[in-house]
């Protein structure tokens, strides 16, 4: 219960699915927690939850200058970071025809210009052999209808964890990722289907998974943990794919 001793974590998007169960796992082995949301109604249940010791801050993972807030704020909480958990991302599921410009840049503004920035804003707070862990997905590696642009701003993220890794390694800093296929979590109910059509996305998708079942939050957040410990040190641009075996055929 002690695999994050003394160890200080930053888990964007942390009040619901994967980052909160991430919560939990890394505060019950032993780290000093900051999570961000930016749902008032999430955040105030997640506060509750975690407990008084667990910062729970609100964020727009989309924008670099609140990205700056954040690592100002993770400073003066923390002094230093040793773990991150970049977890904040949007899906949205609809065929070309359907974008707008909006959307699109919305889309990468979330998923990938944030993340990029908030690394860049955390580099002067990274503690030696820090471990930065991304949360990308199995859709940067199938041909999913409809993922376009989602599968894209995955797509670069893995990228990320590639060019990343090459860059900050001499710092110490280790860079890592997880790509979840379908998980069990809040986030599918975000994505504006009725009940009716969310039941056979579901059993679509489920259909595609060989292992016959969703994964859950819990499963992904012990992939993270593992990177976020010091079990993983000789880990260093890896990509763990929690799928169920569904890029595998």
């Amino acid at each position: 219960m002690n695999r994050l001793k003394g160890k200080r974590a930053l888990i964007t998007g942390g009040t619901t699915g994967i980052g909160l169960e991430t919560a939990r796992r890394f505060i019950a082995e032993g780290a000093r927690v900051v999570i961000t949301g930016t749902n008032p109604t999430t955040l105030e249940a997640a506060r509750g939850e975690l407990g008084q010791d667990t910062l729970v801050l609100s964020s727009d993972a989309a924008s670099p200058a609140e990205q700056k807030t954040l690592a100002d704020s993770v400073q003066r909480h923390f002094g230093q970071l040793d773990i991150l958990f970049v977890n904040a991302g949007i899906v949205q599921l609809k065929p070309i025809e359907q974008w707008t410009e909006d959307s699109f840049d919305r889309s990468f503004a979330v998923n990938v210009k944030g993340p990029f920035f908030l690394i860049q804003a955390l580099l002067p707070v990274f503690a030696p052999k820090a471990s930065i862990v991304l949360n990308g997905s199995v859709n940067a590696h199938i041909g999913m209808p409809s993922s376009s642009v989602y599968a894209a701003t995955k797509a670069a993220l893995i990228s990320f964890v590639r060019t990343l890794s090459g860059e900050l390694i001499a710092r110490g800093i280790r860079v890592n990722a997880v790509s979840p296929g379908p998980i069990s979590t809040p986030l599918y109910g975000k994505l504006g289907f009725s009940e009716t059509d969310l039941k056979q996305v579901a059993a679509s998708i489920q259909g595609q998974v060989p292992a016959g079942r969703f994964g859950t939050a819990t499963e992904v957040a012990d992939a993270v943990l593992f990177f976020a410990s010091d079990e993983s040190n000789f880990s260093v641009g890896s990509e763990l794919l929690l799928d169920g075996g569904m890029s595998a055929i």
